[in-house]
């Protein structure tokens, strides 16, 4: 069996291949486009060849082109691969060699390879996340420009429609008139490129049941919820919750050595910018009135706001891997805010309200009352009016006694019955 390592880069390649001994049966270089990964492969890799490449940007374009040509495709961790091989001398021989002896020996340190839906919900992912980054930095040139003039911003928010029309009507000189312009014109394109991508994803959202299961969570809307799905991908390689809290980089960092052991702030290795929502998701998720508030405020109490924000973001993937895996939705979740939610994805991606009421001619319930109550939906009712998997009926022992000792046993079950409110009411994520 023989062994390949290929060092990728932006416009080459460097490759170098070892048999199962450990000697170097071929170096080259050659450019890093489809026709020279195709040509190498079949005249220098067999179908018992095993390859490895580090990831990289241009990865799984590579991975594509050669996984049904060899044997077994790897790709290792960078970060690690690095730990283990450093050396002082560095070059592309150096790291191709390196790759293909550590293949060899079974010591690469290999990632998981998406497959192609998972890969184009991350580049969504990542495609708005940038569209956002763009989005700031652009706001935040407008605020210079007012700064270094001495013009105080309005106090509600300067990019309303209202504002935004004081900003073009602003009396500047010309210079800081041409900058203004510009880059409120940069800001109209992004946020127009900004909600059609998000529209496109709330389409991939809408049919999607994995997606409405986690956004069932408290604090989690479509977009959080396919980050995550997109970060996690298979979930069947994690085998307990605390390992995929532990991918996205939300557990205690931890230092042993004899009898000392410390436990720092979290490891904040993984998917950043899933992390990033899943932290942004616990600021919404600590208002909730059911468990997730409850444990909120106990953490805060004890600690302080920012070590309760991530413990909640942790909570939130330990809920979501127990919730896709056994294939069933939050059962403490607000139905009011939920239905919200989901209403806002439909429209998103469906450009349809749903109709309701009744038929033309026909007088109103007795329970319709004055017309300034809204019916709220059980739990159970919002479900499956959603297409969602149904709730268990029964609780177990351990999650009775938590309800108890978190005072929100009554909230567990004023959830599970329609009722009404007054319009207008707002309630808590």
């Amino acid at each position: 069996m023989t062994f390949a390592g290929l060092d990728l880069h932006k416009k080459e390649v460097e490759a170098a291949l070892v048999d199962d001994q450990g000697n170097i049966l071929h170096r080259s270089r050659f450019a890093a486009t489809r026709e020279a990964l195709e040509a190498f492969a079949k005249t220098r890799l067999a179908p018992d060849t095993a390859v490895a490449v580090e990831a990289t940007t241009n990865t799984w374009p590579v991975a594509a082109i050669l996984q049904p040509l060899v044997g077994r495709l790897v790709v290792s961790n960078p970060l690690r691969t690095k730990a283990i091989a450093s050396a002082k001398i560095k070059t592309d021989k150096v790291d191709a060699l390196a790759l293909a002896q550590l293949l060899r020996t079974g010591y690469l340190p290999e990632v998981w390879i998406p497959d192609t839906e998972t890969r184009l919900m991350r580049q969504r992912s990542t495609e708005r996340a940038m569209l956002s980054a763009d989005r700031t930095r652009i706001k935040n040139r407008i605020h210079s420009v007012l700064h270094q003039r001495l013009i105080e911003a309005p106090a509600s928010d300067l990019f309303s429609r209202k504002n935004l029309l004081w900003l073009k009507a602003l009396p500047l000189d010309p210079f800081g008139r041409d900058a203004l312009d510009r880059h409120l014109r940069q800001l109209d394109r992004v946020e127009q490129e900004l909600a059609a991508l998000t529209q496109q994803i709330a389409v991939h959202a809408h049919q999607s049941p994995p997606v409405k299961l986690l956004m069932t969570l408290p604090g989690v809307d479509f977009t959080v919820a396919e980050t995550i799905l997109a970060a996690l991908g298979d979930l069947s390689r994690f085998e307990t919750p605390d390992k995929a809290a532990s991918y996205l980089g939300l557990v205690p960092s931890t230092r042993q050595s004899g009898d000392h052991c410390y436990h720092g702030p979290i490891t904040k290795q993984g998917a950043r910018h899933a992390r990033w929502l899943l932290v942004q998701a616990a600021q919404h998720a600590a208002l909730h009135p059911g468990p997730i508030g409850a444990f909120f405020r106990r953490i805060a109490k004890k600690k302080n706001r920012n070590v309760a924000v991530v413990a909640v973001a942790h909570k939130l993937v330990v809920l979501a891997w127990h919730m896709l895996k056994n294939n069933e939705p939050y059962r403490y979740a607000q139905p009011k805010t939920l239905q919200a939610k989901l209403s806002r994805l439909r429209i998103l991606a469906t450009k349809q309200k749903r109709t309701g009421g009744l038929p033309k001619g026909q007088p109103r319930t007795p329970q319709y009352g004055n017309g300034r109550t809204k019916a709220i939906p059980a739990l159970d009712q919002l479900y499956a009016a959603e297409g969602l998997p149904p709730l268990t009926s029964e609780l177990r022992p351990g999650e009775r006694r938590m309800l108890d000792d978190h005072g929100v046993a009554a909230h567990a079950k004023s959830v599970r019955v329609a009722k009404r409110i007054p319009r207008g009411t707002k309630t808590k994520a």
